[in-house]
């Protein structure tokens, strides 16, 4: 009798849980159908984020680099040591995310499953990368503080615009990049932008410098531009080719190491050019003063390290080129800033450049939203033909 009874209440329990099931996997629909939602809204929310690093750490970096030249800095290898010397910051950062991720794998079993898929590339690989990458970026760094120490600013400035052009040609072959009309229509505008803004700005009089250092400074500005384009593109196929982790202490890492591998470098370079032994008079000869001297060299480290984490983080969440368009983007909005803290003048020419850089962002920014109202649909589309199978069955 027992028996009997417990074979009906299993024969009662199957059917309970047969009735429930079509909705539930009802239910699972539509989470899965609002799932999207909160995925691309969060996305977005770190693009911002993103984006206001890069725009406010570029904008930043740049006023104190010309305010370190200005007020009687004269060492490249300074200018070029703190471009990367700031990454100790973000140790805290990658100390929290690191720890919360093992935490989180540890407790739950299936965020453990999700989190070991794909693997992670070797030790040996990932040291290859930083130390190839911090290599590229001390090369970068140098060959830009020579061009600002050689040219005038409205031709480092046009020159530097030239990066645009590199980074489309770089994704094109590496990242697989599609120039749409409005990815090149953007392009176009931006290096106007830029262009124009440069050919206005005002600058040294380039009679007073020696031909030879005007040609060095000109062909290492061009050089810097190429090759901090290579180094977005290679970053960007790294993360898809060999990093294959989708997290943000990945960027992190990607900020640190480089940054760690480059400062040695400056050290060295800053010791076997002797440039060392100029830095005390430099800071005693410093117009605003030694505190002044060495507050524009910490917050400089700061900001660039700043606009680098927000340059990274464009770069793994949507593509070297966009990041690179966001980073010309910041060029215009420099005299803004200078016409409020250095009193410059804001005159036609600077206002024309600010709305062309406004218009080939938002030409970018609606290429992004057709492909995502795209993606939308189509995603919509799978989950109506799921819901239609799972009513039919």
């Amino acid at each position: 009798m027992e028996d009997a009874e417990g074979i009906e209440l299993q024969i009662t329990a199957a059917d309970d849980h047969k009735e429930p099931n079509s909705s539930n996997d009802a239910a699972s629909i539509n989470n899965k159908m609002q799932l999207p939602k909160l995925i691309h809204y969060k996305w977005w929310l770190r693009v911002t984020c993103y984006i206001l690093f890069l725009v406010t750490g570029q904008s930043a970096a740049t006023l104190l680099g010309r305010l370190y030249y200005d007020k009687g800095g004269n060492s490249k290898w300074m200018a070029t040591f703190v471009q990367s010397a700031g990454f100790p910051i973000l140790l805290p950062l990658l100390f929290f995310f690191t720890s919360s991720i093992n935490s989180n794998t540890a407790t739950n079993p299936i965020s453990s499953s999700f989190a070991n898929k794909p693997e992670g590339p070797k030790l040996s690989t990932l040291t290859f990368l930083y130390i190839g990458f911090g290599a590229l970026l001390t090369g970068d760094n140098l060959m830009y503080s020579y061009g600002l120490l050689y040219l005038p600013v409205s031709t480092y400035s046009l020159l530097c615009a030239t990066q645009l052009a590199f980074n489309a040609l770089f994704s094109f072959f590496l990242n697989s990049q599609k120039l749409s009309p409005f990815v090149l229509n953007s392009l176009i505008l931006l290096t106007a932008s830029a262009s124009l803004l440069a050919v206005n700005a005002d600058s040294e009089n380039s009679a007073g410098i020696p031909r030879r250092k005007y040609v060095i400074g000109f062909f290492c500005t061009l050089g810097a531009s190429a090759t901090y384009s290579l180094y977005l593109s290679l970053v960007q196929l790294s993360f898809e080719k060999v990093i294959n982790k989708e997290t943000f202490s990945t960027v992190l890492n990607m900020q640190i190491y480089p940054s760690f591998v480059a400062t040695c470098g400056c050290v060295v370079g800053l010791f076997a050019s002797r440039e060392w032994e100029s830095l005390e008079n430099e800071m005693k000869e410093y117009k605003e003063g030694k505190v002044s001297y060495l507050m524009t060299l910490i917050w400089t480290a700061i900001t660039w390290q700043i606009s680098s984490v927000g340059l990274l983080g464009l770069i793994f969440e949507v593509s070297s080129l966009f990041s690179n368009v966001i980073s010309t983007l910041a060029l215009p909005l420099v005299p803004i800033l200078v016409v409020i803290f250095f009193h410059d003048k804001m005159n036609g020419v600077k206002v024309m450049a600010m709305l062309l850089a406004i218009w080939g962002f938002l030409s970018y920014t609606y290429q992004h939203y057709l492909d995502d109202a795209k993606s939308k649909t189509s995603l919509t589309s799978e989950n109506e033909v799921a819901g239609a199978q799972l009513e039919t069955g």
